[in-house]
């Protein structure tokens, strides 16, 4: 069965921008909702499906809340989707800003359509990823006990079982959620835990698997990935 197309969450307070990019998003073959209001943006986001294909594309400044803000509400209700910015106004200092809150991609209106492909291709490849790496560490009754190694593996990637088969249910979905970069208050919500347990929960999972940071997890995430897919 063939993936759904990607859904691109169109944000910007100018009708007439929203309409023409609309349009050329819809002839590229996108699924779009093309979005006006900031309440009416975060409540479409919450509802976008975590296993299909989507991103965020919204101007930087708005009236009544700019994109960083928005993008900050979005972390705090764990809408985690990528987000690409446009900006009729070229601002190294605004570009900084929205690349350390994690934007993929910062591009200047009027948009270029091959460099606004590849935002919305590296946009996905990211959202993928992340999904990858979470499978990795999926709550045990989805993801089956990896405690034996397969046939094949590498001292590396036989170590990385071993660790992760020492897991309790709880330490790997927490890791779960952590490696997608989930904060701990949207995590305690999610597991209707508080946040102390999620913490404690964050430190014994990321010390079982001998990580020192949530940077350093996600590397011996990727690195099995790639060794199970050679």
């Amino acid at each position: 069965m063939s993936q759904p197309s990607p859904t691109i969450y169109l944000i910007d307070d100018n009708a007439d921008f929203r309409a023409s990019a609309e349009f050329w998003l819809d002839a590229a073959g996108y699924q779009v909702q093309a979005l006006g209001d900031p309440e009416q943006a975060l409540q479409a986001l919450g509802r976008h499906p975590s296993a299909e294909r989507g991103c965020v594309l919204m101007d930087v400044r708005m009236p009544e809340i700019s994109g960083l803000d928005l993008h900050d509400r979005m972390n705090e209700r764990g809408l985690d989707l990528p987000v690409v910015y446009m900006s009729g106004h070229a601002d190294v200092a605004l570009a900084v800003r929205a690349m350390q809150k994690g934007a993929v991609s910062f591009l200047e209106k009027p948009l270029d359509e091959e460099a606004l492909e590849r935002a919305l291709q590296a946009a996905f490849a990211r959202m993928e990823a992340r999904q990858q790496q979470a499978k990795q560490i999926a709550p045990e009754d989805e993801a089956g006990p990896h405690s034996k190694a397969e046939a094949g593996d590498s001292p590396g990637a036989q170590e990385f079982r071993r660790r992760e088969a020492t897991l309790a249910p709880r330490e790997r979905e927490v890791l779960g959620w952590v490696i997608q970069g989930i904060y701990n208050k949207n995590i305690a919500d999610r597991m209707q835990l508080s946040v102390k347990t999620i913490e404690l929960y964050r430190a014994r999972g990321m010390g079982k698997m001998g990580a020192r940071s949530v940077a350093e997890l996600t590397r011996m995430m990727v690195s099995r990935q790639v060794e199970g897919a050679c």
